[in-house]
């Protein structure tokens, strides 16, 4: 699945268009390098996105092309 899509499914970033944008402006890392917006991310990936104050940091748990609102979460795990 493309790195913008998978933010979007996962609810990490709420739209589409934002997490392309995130991706084209170089704020998402997919362990430890710059990624772009078609990247094919992996089981096991760590994303590290920084939008706004805080830097989120997150390891892909699933990847699943459709994801209720509350399933959404379970896509990834937050690491501090």
């Amino acid at each position: 699945m493309r790195l913008d899509k998978y933010l979007k499914v996962s609810r990490i970033i709420k739209r589409r268009t934002v997490a392309n944008e995130a991706c084209d402006a170089g704020r998402v890392l997919v362990n430890g390098k710059i990624a772009r917006a078609s990247y094919e991310v992996k089981v096991g990936d760590i994303l590290e996105i920084a939008m706004g104050a805080h830097p989120v940091r997150a390891e892909i748990v699933s990847i699943n092309e459709y994801a209720k609102k509350d399933e959404a979460g379970l896509m990834y795990k937050i690491i501090s």
